[in-house]
Parts: C-alpha cells; structure tokens; sequence
C-alpha cells in the first residue's frame, strides 16, 4: 500500500527548470546517500538524516533527523533545490515538503529491480544519467555473476531477520517474498523462508520459526542500530532444536548497507553467498 501511495504522489513534486541540475539536495534516506555517491552526485548534498552513514563523509554533514522522523522545517533551513527520499517515506514527507515549494524525487526501495530504477532515477534527477546508467549496469553484472555461480549449487533454507528485541526473540520480523533481501537470498544459492507479504516483511513468531526450522538464519543487526553486545545472535539459544542452532548456522549480520536498496545490493549478494555456500572459494562469487 505504500509503495501504491508513493507513486500517486509522484505528481505532486515540484519541478525544476529544465536543463538545470540540483546543486544543493538534501537525502532523507541512507539508500539514497549510498546511490548519491555512487553517481558522482554526494558533492552537492548539504544534509542527511542521523542513519546516512555512507560515505564516511555523510557523518561529518548536517543532520535532518531520523529516517522516520526527519524535520521539515530543518530541511527548508538548507534552502534545497532537491529533497530525496524513499517511497517508503514519500506517505507522510512528499506533501509537506511539496506545501513549503520544494522539490522531491523518489526513490524505490523494495524489489531489486526498484533498487536498479532508483539508481536510474536519481540520474536524471541530478543531471548524471551516464555515471547512473554505468552503476546500475555494474550492478547488474554483479549479480549475474553471483546468480551463475551459485546456479548448480544446493539451495539451503535461510530464515533473515530484520529486527527483534535484543537479547531475546521477542517482536520478530524477517524479510518475505517480494523483498529484494529475499531476492539476493535466492540469487546468493538460497531459499528465503518467512512466507509472503505485500511489504515484503512479515511478524514471526518463535513457534512459526520452529515450524519453518531453517537450516540457516540471518540476524540482521547493524552494529549502529544494535545494543544486543558482541553477540546479537546469542538470543538464538532460545530455540537449541531448531537445525539453524544445532548446526551453528546462526550468522550476525552486521554490515550497515545490508538493509539499504542502494548498489551496495551487489555486495550483500556476494556476503550472503559465501555464508550461505562456504564450501566455495570466496573469490569465485566475483569473478567474470
């Protein structure tokens, strides 16, 4: 339902003169700062959010807020000739910032080809469609190369948790069909559990990850976002029947791009691979 909203927002964003690139542009996302950067657009960006932490640059800039809870009136302080933010956002910021006469593009958050489109769309936003159209191009090369290598390979099943709270299994969420998470899952030489959702998300309990029983478990913890300690995936103790414990299959994911639809999908392609598949060479999943 929010992605059905964002795109009929869309129309509500404020144009810019033709032919005139951006120079100062706000990113409420960290998906987008990542996209920014990787397009040759990150000089031009004067804020962020408080979870922009690439690249190491984005730490040092001034901050809006959270991804949630970015202020409006802080983002007009900056004076932007662009706002941008994820469709996910786009329900409760595209209007306000639309209302106060500033600009917004959106970028698609939930699939692997959002991600590519994003990437695209960004490009053209800011007046750098060829360095756009060679990223999204790398990207999709990445992954083709993960995708072959892993073609002939046994498919395990992988539960990957998004969230819980830490030190128990308490409030638990993983990704579902229609998550592009789920989908570099299945391109790593996996099979995403967690059944269907339209967001691609889903609350699961302990005793539905019990039915499930997968044979590999990604806890998602990014360490900027985490007070779990030095080992989120201790609370996994809680359920020693389950195959992914037994078999010391439990694996902390803490690398902070993994839950962002940005380029950095071709790299969360290679780490799932090689957790998934040890028995490969860990070159292999880049080599062309």
């Amino acid at each position: 339902m929010f992605r059905l909203i964002a795109f009929l927002l869309a129309g509500a964003s404020v144009p810019l003169a033709s032919g005139v690139s951006p120079n100062r542009i706000v990113s409420l996302s960290p998906a987008v700062t990542e996209i920014l950067y990787g397009i040759g657009a990150f000089n031009r960006v004067v804020a962020v959010t408080d979870y922009c932490l690439y690249p190491p640059e984005a730490k040092q800039l001034p901050k809006v807020g959270g991804w949630a809870t970015p202020s409006v009136e802080k983002v007009a302080q900056f004076h932007p000739d662009l706002v941008a933010l994820s469709d996910s956002q786009a329900p409760f910021l595209q209007i306000p910032l639309s209302k106060l006469g500033i600009r917004t593009v959106i970028a698609r958050s939930q699939t692997i080809p959002d991600a590519l489109y994003a990437i695209e769309t960004l490009g053209k936003a800011t007046g750098t469609e060829q360095q756009a159209a060679r990223l999204a191009s790398e990207v999709r090369t990445a992954l083709d190369t993960v995708r072959k290598r892993a073609a002939t390979l046994s498919r395990p099943s992988v539960l990957c948790v998004v969230d819980h709270t830490p030190g128990t299994l308490r409030d638990l969420y993983a990704v579902t069909e229609g998550s592009f998470l789920a989908e570099l899952i299945d391109i790593a030489g996996g099979k995403a559990l967690g059944g269907n959702s339209r967001l691609g998300y889903a609350k699961m309990s302990p005793e539905t990850v019990l039915t499930s029983n997968p044979e590999i478990v990604f806890d998602v913890m990014p360490r900027s976002q985490t007070n779990a300690g030095s080992h989120p995936e201790a609370a996994w103790s809680e359920l020693p029947e389950l195959r992914a414990v037994r078999n010391r299959k439990v694996f902390a994911v803490r690398e902070e791009f993994i839950p962002h639809a940005s380029q950095m999908i071709a790299k969360t392609a290679v780490l799932f691979a090689r957790l998934i598949h040890p028995e490969v060479p860990p070159g292999d999943w880049e080599r062309r």
